[in-house]
């Protein structure tokens, strides 16, 4: 179909400083073109500070909504009306959803992280998750896989000046979904991440080890924590073949790498925007495919 916008054409955009680098326009452009929705996507460089700006143009305009990238999560979080569960125990947002000029909050990273699990015939119902790191991301994974039922967390991070932050965000997950077993490590207690790894379904790498500089690190460093039937994921997604990920095969191992994220947490934002399934296919191989 040809594709035009019209006086009826619905804005919708991504915030956040910068943004010249994202993919994100061309995805769901070339979705809303491919569904036939009078829908145009762009993206906005906006600075935290012009976040409160930012929103009340999105109102003005009627927009549908907008995806927020750093640094602008936690400041868009606290001008919205409502926050879903996980936007509300991690107080970030990257999806806002404008509904008549009401703007709800959600964070689809942690959802994008178990869909593309799910894509690649994982469920984390029931299961033991380790995993390593607590900054936005892991914080994300964490609370949405304790939201999808994973029986216990182990979380290990830096023991740095925000350690403490990890695990007051363990606690409130904990508060919030009290069926969910979560407990913070050091992450140089090589010994204790073993241990855990050993007697986990799936290991998860969220900290930015293995990407350049760090692409000859893991975070793994006694591979004997790596047992059959074990998952390893990595949200590094370049280079997409990681050293944990490449030590993991190397032993057999299911390995799952962060590429995937991207495509899922944007294909539960479009659902909450336009009520309609993005292509998955069409757009996996046109954009994310090698």
């Amino acid at each position: 179909m040809d594709y035009k916008i019209d006086g009826h054409t619905t804005l919708l955009a991504l915030i956040g400083s910068p943004v010249g680098h994202s993919g994100s326009p061309a995805m769901y452009n070339y979705s809303f073109q491919r569904l036939g929705l009078n829908y145009v996507y762009t993206a906005f460089d906006v600075k935290e500070e012009d976040v409160p700006q930012a929103l009340d143009a999105m109102r003005l305009f009627h927009m549908r909504g907008m995806n927020v990238t750093m640094p602008d999560k936690i400041a868009a979080a606290k001008c919205m009306d409502e926050l879903s569960p996980a936007a509300r125990i991690i107080g970030a947002v990257n999806t806002i959803v404008n509904e008549d000029g009401k703007l709800i909050g959600h964070m689809t990273d942690g959802v994008g992280f178990v869909d593309n699990l799910r894509d690649h015939g994982v469920e984390v119902k029931g299961k033991k998750v380790t995993i390593a790191g607590g900054g936005g991301a892991a914080t994300a994974i964490q609370v949405q896989l304790a939201l999808d039922g994973a029986k216990k967390i182990s979380i290990f991070n830096i023991k740095d000046n925000f350690f403490q932050r990890t695990v007051d965000m363990a606690a409130r997950i904990r508060a919030e979904v009290p069926t969910c077993e979560i407990n913070v490590y050091d992450l140089a207690d090589v010994a204790k991440m073993t241990q855990e790894i050993q007697d986990s379904d799936i290991m998860v790498n969220a900290t930015i080890v293995g990407m350049k500089p760090l692409d000859d690190q893991s975070v793994v460093k006694d591979l004997s924590a790596f047992h059959e039937g074990l998952v390893v994921a990595d949200t590094v997604y370049n280079p997409e073949e990681t050293k944990l990920l490449r030590e993991a095969r190397e032993h057999g191992l299911q390995t799952i790498n962060g590429k995937g994220m991207l495509l899922w947490q944007g294909v539960a934002a479009f659902k909450l925007y336009t009520g309609e399934n993005m292509p998955v296919e069409e757009v996996k191989e046109r954009y994310f495919s090698d």
